[in-house]
């Protein structure tokens, strides 16, 4: 079957292989340092090489540089999720017993709550920040203009990429 694949496909295929077997077990062992949890190092070196597999980088210079550099990336997104799953189970806490979602609930808020925290990620700093000063501080355009320092357009346009980049998400 991969005499029918393309030579770069198995050339890059052959290239990910050595790269695997050369430095899987010094990437493991440095997030395994790192993080004190062999499950997660595990999980998190099978996406570092994951992303280099669909990266479809050609050519690697310097492996265990190229390795930490996307190890690292992908260590500080594990980051961002595991803040934001503790800060929801912290907000779940202060809920009564009988106010509290069942975990088919939980799982299925933490995973839309991911979304939103990555499609706010995609927006440039102003307008992130102008959206959440709408929809989480609750203020009026004229007063995130004033605040930011920016007119009342470039409010109601950095709005309108937001609400943008949220219906996206929906579809």
């Amino acid at each position: 079957m991969s005499d029918t694949l393309p030579a770069t496909h198995n050339n890059h295929l052959r290239m990910i292989e050595a790269l695997y077997s050369g430095h899987h077990g010094w990437l493991y062992a440095t997030l395994r340092k790192k993080l004190g949890n062999a499950m997660d190092a595990a999980d998190l070196a099978q996406d570092t090489f994951t992303r280099i597999l669909a990266s479809r980088v050609a050519v690697i210079e310097q492996p265990r540089a190229y390795l930490s550099c996307v190890a690292k990336g992908i260590l500080v997104n594990w980051y961002q999720r595991k803040a934001l799953e503790r800060a929801y189970l912290d907000a779940l806490a202060l809920l009564p017993a009988p106010e509290v979602p069942s975990p088919e609930l939980r799982f299925m808020v933490l995973e839309t709550l991911h979304e939103i925290d990555a499609m706010l990620d995609s927006l440039s700093p102003l307008v992130k920040r102008t959206f959440l000063l709408s929809q989480i501080g609750g203020l009026k355009y004229e007063e995130i203009a004033t605040q930011l320092g920016v007119s009342l357009i470039t409010v109601k346009r950095y709005m309108k990429q937001a609400f943008v980049q949220c219906l996206m998400l929906v579809e």
